[in-house]
């Protein structure tokens, strides 16, 4: 046995059935393992950050991590960004990264990444990381590789092996190494949440990670209906249960002038497996929070913590009954008509996909009207692509979670500034015959960065400014992209159009994207910021 079949071992016996691969020379002993083997499914993929965010969606919807393999350190680097997303929404995953032998290693400069510096990289985004010195550590170091991803609500663990380690012999792989168990709410934090939820003050309960899928919100429901407190959800949820019968919850605005009217009438927030409500980004002249000063906050359960364990001991300590709070409705929109609009998209989403589907969306600006559209849809599982903020991942997320989940039709959201970060996806799509409808909202520009702007900007924007926000000359042909990557597509401009054609899509088994030319006015929001900011400077 050598190491490449020790590490191959000790992935499958820890239960990991999923790669997710872009290899190199130097992977090329674990593709001869799973090329052998029945025990792991490969999905390629043609680029590193489609990689990273497949093994992300694929996580979220199967409840256990896939393992990626990437080509040494520059591989490693182009997947970041998502593996950045996949940190910020507690989502585990296993890389294992290649590397040159650990005696040609000194032949190349410090600085090259298929040499010395992939583990320096690889801590910037893991929150375990490990390079195999010899063959005999490969099995070990696999194994503990999967027990540090299941830590907690899920971790990312970075396995570094360099190809002498894959081919020296090695022991046989040990046996699966179990999660440490997340530490447990003390009972005195407990008490504390009890009594700050009979005080009589206005109280949101603002939930994270495992508290948003439908078992705890099921708890969650219980304790906000015998306390009267308010359920919120994070503003970037991995993984939300909702649609009709779901327990209701409030997602928090990602704008800070919204999320600052959201929370004004709160008095007290208390936190189970969420963190405190920042802004993403600094403004100047703007606070970092986003609940006024005078709003406690108290953390009950970081993601760290067993977040289900406290939900529950909350909803004993405040003898919570088994009724809930309110549940979401069945709201069927109407059918939309004329110039397409996010909204029109959101009314057709609403009326036509099918119950327990999946719905991925990175649709950006678009989103504002699109959620509020599919609050009443059929029950469906919700995964806001982006928790990290760093764009890209709408795609390979959809990808991955279809992998997960071939039973369920995924339907992705995808604005078409961000869907080019990696439309190499809609390749690996194809050729997995992943069950998934890709919306492409297209509004020719990154429009988001236009709502940004009026921030900094004095006067009206010139036209060298906004050239470096729409997407024009030559404006992107999103049919002839997907085509070519052997997923079919239509481009529609209306109402009736997006209906028909999203009707089509959903109602057949297989990868299909619409082109949806949608009219947006930002204008609202951006006169919200501009009059937000010249009170600022009346006051200052």
């Amino acid at each position: 046995m050598n190491g490449a079949q020790a590490l191959f071992n000790a992935l499958t016996a820890a239960g990991l059935d999923t790669c997710f691969a872009n290899p190199g020379t130097s992977e090329m002993q674990l593709v001869y393992e799973m090329g052998k083997s029945d025990a792991v499914r490969p999905v390629l993929c043609l680029q590193e950050n489609v990689v990273t965010g497949a093994a992300d969606g694929y996580a979220r919807m199967a409840g256990k991590p896939a393992f990626t393999l990437l080509h040494v350190g520059s591989g490693f680097a182009n997947g970041i960004a998502n593996l950045h997303n996949a940190g910020r929404g507690n989502v585990p995953i296993v890389n294992i990264v290649g590397a040159n032998a650990t005696y040609h290693q000194p032949n190349f400069p410090e600085h090259e990444f298929i040499g010395g510096k992939i583990t320096e990289v690889a801590r910037a985004v893991s929150h375990w990381t490990r390079e195999a010195r010899s063959a005999a550590e490969m099995g070990l170091l696999g194994a503990e590789a999967v027990s540090q991803a299941m830590t907690g609500c899920g971790r990312i663990s970075t396995l570094i092996a360099p190809t002498d380690c894959h081919w020296d012999p090695a022991p046989d792989a040990p046996q699966p190494a179990a999660p440490a168990p997340s530490p447990r709410v003390s009972a005195a934090t407990i008490d504390q949440a009890a009594q700050l939820l009979g005080n009589g003050r206005k109280t949101g309960i603002l939930l994270g990670t495992h508290a948003l899928r439908e078992e705890g919100l099921e708890i969650a429901g219980r304790i906000a209906a015998t306390t009267g407190a308010q359920l919120l959800a994070e503003t970037f949820p991995a993984r939300l249960a909702r649609g009709e019968g779901r327990v209701e919850v409030q997602l928090v605005p990602y704008f800070l002038e919204m999320a600052q009217f959201f929370f004004a009438e709160y008095e007290q927030i208390l936190l189970l497996g969420a963190l405190p409500p920042v802004s993403t980004f600094a403004y100047e002249g703007s606070p970092g929070h986003k609940a006024p000063p005078g709003c406690e906050l108290t953390s009950v359960a970081t993601p760290d913590f067993d977040v289900m364990a406290a939900l529950a001991d909350l909803a004993s300590a405040v003898n919570a009954t088994a009724e809930t709070s309110a549940r979401c409705q069945r709201l069927a929109a109407e059918q939309p008509e004329g110039i397409l609009t996010a909204a029109g998209v959101g009314q057709s989403v609403n009326l036509l996909m099918p119950e327990d589907a999946v719905l991925v969306d990175e649709s950006a600006t678009a989103g504002l009207d699109l959620f509020q559209q599919t609050v009443g849809a059929r029950r469906h599982e919700y995964l806001y692509a982006v928790p990290g903020a760093a764009i890209g991942s709408g795609l390979p997320v959809a990808l991955g979670a279809a992998i997960a989940a071939p039973e369920r039709k995924v339907v992705a959201l995808q604005a078409d500034g961000s869907g080019m970060y990696t439309n190499q996806a809609l390749w690996s799509i194809a050729r997995e015959e992943c069950d998934i409808t890709i919306v492409i909202i297209k509004n020719d520009a990154y429009a988001i960065l236009n709502v940004e702007l009026a921030r900094v900007r004095e006067g009206e924007p010139t036209a060298k400014m906004q050239s470096m926000l729409e997407l024009d000359r030559p404006t992107i042909d999103w049919v002839s992209i997907a085509k070519g990557m052997g997923v079919p597509a239509v481009s529609v401009n209306t109402g009736e159009e997006f209906h028909r054609e999203f009707q089509r899509a959903v109602e057949q088994r297989g990868p299909r994207l619409i082109e949806a030319n949608i009219a947006q006015d930002l204008q609202p929001v951006v006169d919200l910021i501009l009059q937000q900011k010249a009170a600022r400077e009346q006051q200052g």
